[in-house]
């Protein structure tokens, strides 16, 4: 059993909160509603993946670089982990774009 993918993911959204720190994006710029925003969008793909779980598209494959914890059949804590960073990295983007588009249009 590893954790290395989790780690990574992990890894991976402390640079995000860093850019967002840096740049006042998501969370630093209200926290409130970011975590509103950040829990619908985790929910919404969450659901995806358990309608897909349902009719049989997805799957959990095998590699030894998960920790094999499930959630639920199929579903790896890892892939919790992943939508939070899936919707996290794009509203950091979003908010990123639209403050540069901003800047540009001065």
């Amino acid at each position: 059993m590893s954790a290395a993918y989790l780690l990574v993911l992990l890894v991976c959204l402390g640079a995000m909160t860093l850019l967002d720190h840096r740049f006042r994006l998501f969370f630093f710029a209200d926290a409130r509603r970011a975590a509103l925003v950040l829990a619908a969008g985790t929910a919404g793909f969450l659901l995806w993946d358990v309608a897909g779980i349902a009719s049989g598209l997805f799957f959990r494959g095998q590699t030894p670089y998960m920790t094999g914890l499930l959630l639920a059949p199929e579903l790896p804590v890892e892939e919790l982990v992943f939508l939070a960073f899936l919707s996290y990295l794009t509203m950091n983007l979003y908010t990123g774009a639209s403050l540069l588009l901003q800047r540009r249009a001065r």
